[in-house]
């Protein structure tokens, strides 16, 4: 299920998401408070390349918001290119795999809460509690990875997030760990492909100085909605 589809099954109704259908149009670059979501341009969205716009518009529609991180990336189409594929693959099931993407999203709030970017620790905790079915989790991971509610399973994954994302060498007992789990050598890789990725998008939060959506905030925290959307 994509990102869109996710954010559709927790999106607010009604004149919530006319608001956002208002703010994606007129293409302001400013965030619900008038404060800039990025230092740099935001360009309107007529002048973004069509693969793109196709990628913004399904976000949009099917989300109800769009993601300032679509927004900001559009300063530059072919970088955001090349970060949605990017994006599209890390992020993926990969055949054989055997990270969930509750697992994924975990990965990205415990690098993110290290790296201290804001945009990342609150979009992707909101997409840990959607996958993980878990409300308190991420913010958990937030405060203390070390000290969360977690399983030696999910540890053995943090502790080879955490040193990889600190770029500290990676002993055979951190990739025995993985092991003893049911995890093998293609998942490890898994692992370090999203801890690069994730880094990677943290300096860009702080390049550009982008702003969260506030929609962010309660998604995975409300009661569930239906379980298919209606598309």
């Amino acid at each position: 299920m994509s990102l869109a589809h996710i954010l559709l099954r927790y999106r607010l109704k009604g004149s919530y998401a006319l608001l956002n259908l208002t703010r994606y149009a007129s293409s302001d670059g400013k965030s619900k408070h008038e404060r800039p979501i990025s230092r740099f341009s935001i360009p309107d969205v007529s002048t973004v390349p069509s693969d793109m716009r196709a990628v913004m518009d399904e976000a949009l529609e099917k989300g109800g918001f769009l993601p300032n991180i679509f927004k900001t990336l559009s300063h530059r189409p072919d970088e955001m290119r090349a970060f949605v594929n990017y994006h599209s693959v890390v992020m993926g099931d990969r055949e054989g795999g055997h990270l969930t993407k509750a697992d994924k999203e975990m990965i990205i709030v415990a690098v993110s809460s290290k790296n201290n970017c804001a945009y990342c620790i609150i979009a992707h905790s909101a997409l840990c509690r959607i996958y993980s079915k878990n409300t308190v989790l991420a913010d958990q991971i937030v405060a203390n990875w070390e000290t969360a509610d977690i399983d030696d399973r999910q540890r053995a994954i943090l502790t080879f997030s955490i040193t990889l994302a600190n770029c500290q060498p990676l002993s055979d007992q951190h990739f025995e760990a993985l092991y003893k789990h049911g995890l093998d050598k293609e998942d490890a890789w898994d692992i370090g492909s999203v801890v690069a990725f994730y880094s990677l998008g943290n300096r860009m939060v702080f390049l550009t100085g982008m702003v969260p959506n506030e929609e962010f905030y309660m998604l995975g925290r409300l009661s569930m909605p239906p379980k298919e959307p209606k598309l």
